[in-house]
């Protein structure tokens, strides 16, 4: 069992310092939630590690599902039931669990069901920047925005209590910026949990009639308009004839409140923080709409409160007359990317036409003189020790010894890197999870047209759980001839280790069987070879037979991910560079360990001209001694 967090106790008035992603999970634990269900996906991961330290047989049931699809399914059958529940996910995952969710919102719910959707602006961890809250308008369903700490906890508790009452799935959006940042949060009670769940023999929770229950949705958002125009998560601060108000949402509302400070305009400008998105506060907007004649949108990623506002403006004119709304459409807010509080500083330093500077400039140059070269320019790379970097670098020379200028198409996790010079610019195509097998099944239906290269489609272990099993199963039913070879490192490393079907413990600490990965791909018909890829020799050799077969292939490259069995077993190795057999510079192609093989365990002096191990951070795996041509790198057992 995971241990305690002090987001799980029950001591009201307590104060803690939350994650926003703890905070969302505080709100959950307060509104009695008893089941929770996600799969890993940053930023979102943290809400069900949370639970997880709370959860309870009897009490909460939470779990690692193989996909959101199936997270949501499984909070749906508790909802079923009349219990509380909860499915979080990242804004890619809810693209996984739309096609159930677009069924389940006709359906209807009983127990409070809310659906936590954490979008990623910028794409700091994700393929894409993706903005959920057109999904929700898109479905009917209702949609509330988070836009800080104590704030995400008691929007939570809300939305259950509006699930139960409308019997309607509720949508929750956080952004990455407020589900990793930090704020106080006060504890509230955790409630009493009583009574057993049940599904009433009269009860059916279908589409069916689905025209009638369309019909029933628009009646609930209608309802709700004016529910959300009383919402406490709307309000208003400012002038009661302000020069412009600033509308904003989620972390926008800290962003907008921190420029109104910066540049001391708040005698001139107003603040309309929405928390309730969809449906609109009518009411409440209208409100707003008649106090200036000039409005600033701010919101992360795309114009969803600036669109639906301009129609409703539209929409009546006659009673708002003529208004101006600034935002993404105009240029004041970039139409891409997360947002600071800059960029609502720019916008009202043009609007309101003052100025404001955050520093000198002498002192930003000064900054920029004392620090340089203090921290190096590293780029992206695999930890040191990855068995990613051994299994690419293994592909690229099958690749090169094979000749033909095969393909590698790939997804989402670590791996993706192979994208990269990291992990040698292998991989050509990126796009969702489970993906670069689907994908490659297309290219190897073309040999018979005239393909004449061959192509490999890499895919992680966690990945291939959650997605890459019908596209498998595909491959064998269509017969495409292609190589697929899945990275099992034991993990579901990108997001923080999370257990998957094959690691054999539940996120709620119970040891269960592993499921084979080579179990289910030699149940669906292929030959399975499974391979260690720091055997870089076998590994190679394994990739260049696969590659002139002329039928489906599978390799699986099994290897420990280095971070895991670091924690695991602690460092048992170390590496050291024999400089007098270390040629440097005049090495194959230019450095070939540092430049080449790109471990940054391995670092270059200028001044000796010669390659050197960095202790602090090598692991000890020993594959660049494997690839080292001069034999100068040795691998030697720690005392």
């Amino acid at each position: 069992m995971p241990p305690r967090h002090p987001v799980t106790l029950n001591e009201p008035g307590r104060a803690e310092l939350l994650m926003g992603n703890e905070a969302i999970a505080r709100g959950a634990l307060e509104a009695g939630v008893r089941v929770a269900a996600a799969y890993p996906g940053n930023p979102s991961s943290e809400i069900i590690e949370t639970l997880a330290r709370a959860s309870d047989p009897k009490r909460l049931h939470v779990q690692w599902s193989v996909n959101e699809k199936v997270a949501l399914e499984v909070a749906a059958g508790a909802s079923f039931f009349g219990l509380r529940a909860l499915a979080a996910m990242k804004q890619n995952g809810l693209n996984v669990a739309y096609d159930f969710l677009t069924n389940l919102n006709l359906c209807g719910v009983k127990g409070g069901l809310v659906v936590v959707v954490c979008d990623d602006p910028g794409g700091i961890s994700s393929s894409n920047e993706q903005d959920t809250r057109f999904m929700a308008r898109l479905t009917d369903i209702p949609l509330l925005e988070v836009s800080g700490f104590e704030n995400a906890r008691d929007m939570v508790r809300y939305a259950f209590d509006l699930s139960e009452s409308t019997g309607s799935v509720f949508m929750v959006r956080s952004v990455t910026r407020i589900s990793h940042g930090r704020g106080p949060v006060t504890f509230g009670p955790l409630p009493e949990i009583s009574g057993n769940p049940r599904f009433e023999p009269g009860e059916a929770f279908t589409p069916f009639p689905i025209l009638a229950k369309h019909e029933r949705r628009h009646e609930v958002l209608k309802g709700l308009e004016e529910t959300f125009s009383a919402s406490p998560f709307n309000t208003y601060t400012g002038p009661d004839d302000p020069e412009l108000i600033v509308v904003t949402s989620g972390i926008g509302v800290l962003f907008s409140e921190e420029a109104l400070d910066l540049l001391e305009v708040r005698d001139r400008v107003g603040i309309a923080r929405m928390g309730t998105t969809w449906p609109l506060p009518l009411t409440w907007i209208g409100n707003i709409l008649e106090k200036s004649t000039r409005f600033l949108v701010v919101e992360e990623v795309d114009p969803f409160i600036e669109n639906n506002l301009k129609e409703f403006l539209g929409g009546n004119t006659r009673r708002f007359g003529t208004k101006t709304v600034y935002g993404k459409a105009s240029g004041h807010i970039p139409s891409v990317g997360g947002l600071a509080p800059e960029h609502v500083i720019g916008a009202l330093e043009t609007l309101l036409e003052v100025s404001y500077e955050p520093r000198p400039r002498a002192y930003i140059r000064l900054v920029k003189e004392k620090t340089s070269g203090l921290v190096i320019d590293r780029a992206l790379g695999f930890c040191p020790g990855c068995p990613h970097r051994a299994s690419f670098w293994a592909i690229k020379n099958a690749l090169a010894k094979d000749g033909r200028k095969g393909i590698v198409t790939g997804d989402i996790g670590c791996y993706a890197m192979a994208m990269w010079p990291s992990g040698y610019s292998v991989a050509k195509t990126l796009q969702a999870m489970g993906s670069g097998i689907g994908v490659a099944a297309g290219m190897g239906i073309l040999d018979t047209m005239g393909k004449d290269q061959p192509v490999i489609a890499v895919c992680g272990d966690s990945t291939f759980f959650h997605a890459a099993i019908p596209a498998l199963v595909n491959t064998r039913f269509n017969t495409s001839p292609f190589v697929t070879i899945i990275l099992d490192n034991s993990a579901t490393a990108m997001t923080g280790f999370q257990p998957h079907p094959g690691t054999g413990m539940t996120c709620m600490g119970q040891s269960v069987d592993p499921i084979e990965v080579e179990d289910i791909c030699r149940s669906i018909g292929f030959a399975v070879k499974t391979l260690d890829p720091f055997d870089l020799p076998a590994t190679e050799a394994a990739v260049l037979e696969a590659l002139r077969a002329d039928r489906p292939q599978v390799l699986i490259f099994k290897r420990t991910c280095a971070l895991l069995a670091l924690k695991e077993t602690g460092k048992a190795y170390r590496m050291r560079v024999d400089a007098e057999r270390c040629i440097g510079e005049a090495c194959g192609c230019d450095r070939y360990c540092t430049r080449v093989f790109k471990c940054p365990g391995l670092i270059w002096n200028p001044e000796t001209e010669k390659a050197e191990i960095d202790e602090a951070i090598c692991t000890g795996c020993g594959v660049c001694a494997d690839i080292c041509p001069e034999r100068a790198i040795h691998r030697e057992i720690l005392s």
